[in-house]
């Protein structure tokens, strides 16, 4: 396995880009320089996380989320 982490993660199971071998060694997110601990997706390449906004769930039982655009560095968390 790599030590980079992919260009584009999801935590959501029926994602396309649902990986639970990366997950499981602890994916750590910076958000324009700032650790982020509620990431719901990322995607380098084109800039933007989704972050999950609060506890509200919508009417899939989803996390409800907010798309922002700025620069991700993904990186794994040495403890992994």
């Amino acid at each position: 396995m790599t030590d980079t982490p992919p260009d584009r993660l999801s935590t959501d199971p029926n994602s396309p880009f649902h990986d639970a071998e990366i997950l499981a060694r602890d994916v750590g997110i910076r958000f324009k320089g700032v650790e982020k601990t509620n990431v719901e997706e990322y995607c380098v390449s084109e800039g933007w996380v989704r972050l999950s906004v609060g506890k509200g769930r919508d009417r899939n039982g989803n996390p409800i989320t907010v798309k922002l655009k700025g620069p991700v560095e993904p990186y794994f968390r040495k403890g992994a």
